[in-house]
């Protein structure tokens, strides 16, 4: 048993004995009080063949009944003009979330929707996507929090299949019902504001890693241009690290070597000794990062989805900013 699962199972039993008359979430003491008592902050990888696929193997397992691809893309529209075959679409901002609260998507909603993609407990899913995988990381995070065990991402995504001329389809797939069952959710691979504030305020241990762009962290921009969601504070969580998220991999997309990894982590500190919670803006390019972090080197990271449109427009929190920047200001 890998011991990101058993820091899963006590912060369940915490939480569960913690939560009457707790309005603010207890993930983070359960979480603390796991690690305090397991002690590993490291797990065993997979090992990168486990849960990275190149394309020559998708291509070699499309009809294989065992696997199921998803795509997840930013860009609407570009599942319907073509997409690996047997793929099925997940729209990241309606299916992985729920559209009505700021959260995400319930156990009970995404069971239906993997059951419908014909998803069983033990199926293999490959998720691919655009941008580098941006959101089928967030996909595989989802699954992963409930409790699928073999989720995998293509290296390149879309970019790599298309550049090397990879058969593409327009019919959208069909298939029986699966018997996927979500488990509660594993904690231990979710941050919520308290948590992060513990580790901020001293009262709790790990390390915060930024993923976001140097001029976000810095707070000379508030946000990448053409983005919607904002917060009215620039700059970054006080002790966090910088470490952009896409120097994670190559040119074409695909993911460095382990070794490459785990030396570009370790120069900013991170290198498995302490848990680990990312962050970026929604949380979607943090969850590549988590799965680097996670399923490729096998360190226990949490993924703070609130990220900084939370932290940033939060009465209350401290930030650090050092380019002064101030919103509305000339």
């Amino acid at each position: 048993m890998r011991s990101g699962v058993l820091l899963s199972f006590v912060a369940l039993v915490v939480v569960g004995l913690l939560s009457a008359g707790c309005a603010v979430p207890a993930q983070g003491l359960a979480v603390q009080a796991a690690v305090q008592e397991n002690k590993a902050v490291t797990t065993e990888p997979h090992g990168f063949a486990e849960v990275v696929v190149d394309t020559g193997w998708l291509a070699d397992h499309l009809d294989d009944p065992n696997v199921r691809i998803i795509e997840v893309s930013v860009t609407p529209g570009l599942y319907e003009r073509g997409h690996l075959p047997g793929a099925v679409n997940f729209v990241w901002h309606t299916d992985f979330v729920d559209t009505v609260r700021r959260d995400i998507v319930s156990p009970e909603r995404f069971q239906e929707l993997a059951r419908a993609a014909g998803v069983d407990d033990d199926t293999t899913v490959i998720l691919y996507g655009d941008s580098n995988n941006w959101f089928a990381a967030w996909g595989a995070w989802v699954f992963t929090l409930y409790g699928l065990e073999d989720v995998r991402i293509l290296d390149g995504g879309r970019a790599k299949w298309e550049a090397e001329g990879r058969e593409l389809s327009i019919l959208a797939p069909s298939f029986a019902p699966g018997t996927f069952t979500a488990s509660p959710p594993r904690m231990a691979l979710r941050a919520h504001l308290p948590d992060v504030h513990r580790i901020v305020e001293g009262q709790a241990d790990g390390v915060l890693l930024d993923i976001r762009s140097p001029a976000e962290f810095a707070g000379e921009i508030f946000a990448p241009d053409g983005v919607a969601e904002l917060a009215v504070r620039a700059g970054h969580i006080p002790g966090a690290m910088n470490m952009p998220w896409g120097k994670a991999v190559n040119e074409d997309g695909t993911f460095k070597s382990v070794e490459e990894l785990r030396a570009l982590y370790a120069s900013v500190g991170v290198d498995g000794t302490k848990p680990v919670v990312v962050y970026c803006r929604i949380g979607e390019r943090a969850s590549h990062t988590w799965f680097v972090l996670s399923e490729i080197l096998g360190y226990e990271v949490a993924l703070y989805d609130g990220s900084w449109t939370e932290w940033g427009n939060t009465v209350g929190v401290p930030i650090e900013n050092p380019a002064g920047t101030v919103w509305g200001g000339q």
